[in-house]
């Protein structure tokens, strides 16, 4: 009774390794995506109310403000008080 030893053959060896990586990839499939909330960032409005914006909707474009532009602000400010 002497044992054949069948040899391993390209074909069946590449069709065993395409089964077992597609075994090991299906469960990234099912795998939920977890959504992220936005970050947020507290601002004062001119009007002296603390909002929350998303930073996503902050412009990019971040420009210099004047001097003048500070001082008007205040003044409306506590004008209005």
């Amino acid at each position: 009774m002497e044992k054949e030893i069948k040899k391993l053959s390209r074909k069946n060896f590449l069709s065993w390794g395409a089964g077992i990586t597609s075994l090991l990839v299906l469960p990234s499939f099912f795998r939920t995506k977890k959504k992220k909330e936005p970050e947020k960032v507290k601002m004062l409005t001119q009007d002296g109310q603390l909002v929350e914006i998303a930073i996503e909707n902050i412009p990019a474009k971040k420009g210099k403000i004047k001097s003048a532009d500070i001082h008007t602000w205040v003044n409306k400010k506590t004008s209005s008080l």
